[in-house]
């Protein structure tokens, strides 16, 4: 139905669909997307915990996904006005946030690893893009710069040449990407095109966005109308 409408009434539809799920963000008041926020619950006895997956059960309170909204969440008080009641909260809530939005990441790729999509190692990964580089080019955070930049060369290179939007991600350490794949210093890896993979670059993405110096996506967005720059530690051109 959208798509036979013209564009001024596309980008009315669009901005109609993304208002009734945008969600108030209770540090800083602004209106998101759910993908642009964390959701935040009240356990059993009042704790307040991150729910990452967005499906633990209760009222739920919504965070910009950002460390500096949701520290300023913690310091305000913010949990106990949005609940309307006593919660206990962690202070160390914002560093909480951060580690199990990782660990999702990392249990993600681990799926991706075991559906056959993962390819490790420079000689594999040059092999897979010698063959058109089907998908993502994943490297470690922490690995030489050197290294790094001679295989995301050739990736970014092959890429753009065969007109396909080059994704690179370099936010996880050796240590995270070897634990998640199940292989000793994992350095670069070719992540092959499937749903897992893009389950696993959404949950990335948003943890990239979350460290980022600063929150980048804006308070509102109508599609086809404007793009948002991903952080630094994931790379995609269009």
């Amino acid at each position: 139905m959208i798509r036979a409408l013209g564009a001024e009434q596309r980008a009315k539809a669009a901005c109609g669909a993304e208002q009734s799920s945008a969600r108030t963000c209770i540090a800083t008041r602004a209106l998101r997307q759910p993908e642009d926020l964390v959701r935040f619950v009240a356990g059993p006895d009042g704790l307040i915990v991150p729910d990452i997956a967005r499906k633990l059960p209760g009222r739920g309170i919504w965070v910009t996904c950002h460390h500096d909204a949701v520290r300023k969440a913690v310091v305000a008080g913010a949990f106990a006005r949005g609940l309307r009641r006593k919660v206990k909260v962690d202070p160390d809530l914002p560093e909480l946030v951060n580690r199990l939005m990782t660990r999702r990441a990392l249990d993600l790729l681990s799926i991706c690893n075991k559906a056959g999509l993962v390819a490790c190692g420079s000689g594999k990964v040059n092999a897979w893009a010698d063959a058109g580089a089907n998908g993502a080019l994943v490297q470690a955070a922490d690995a030489s710069p050197d290294g790094l930049a001679k295989v995301a060369r050739k990736y970014w290179a092959i890429r753009t040449a065969t007109e396909k939007q080059p994704v690179e991600v370099t936010l996880l350490t050796i240590d995270e990407l070897s634990l998640a794949i199940g292989r000793e210093n994992v350095v670069h890896a070719a992540l092959s095109e499937g749903k897992a993979a893009t389950n696993f670059l959404d949950a990335v993405s948003r943890v990239a966005k979350y460290r980022a110096a600063e929150f980048e996506a804006p308070a509102f967005v109508v599609a086809d109308e404007a793009e948002i720059e991903q952080p630094n530690a994931i790379r995609n051109t269009g």
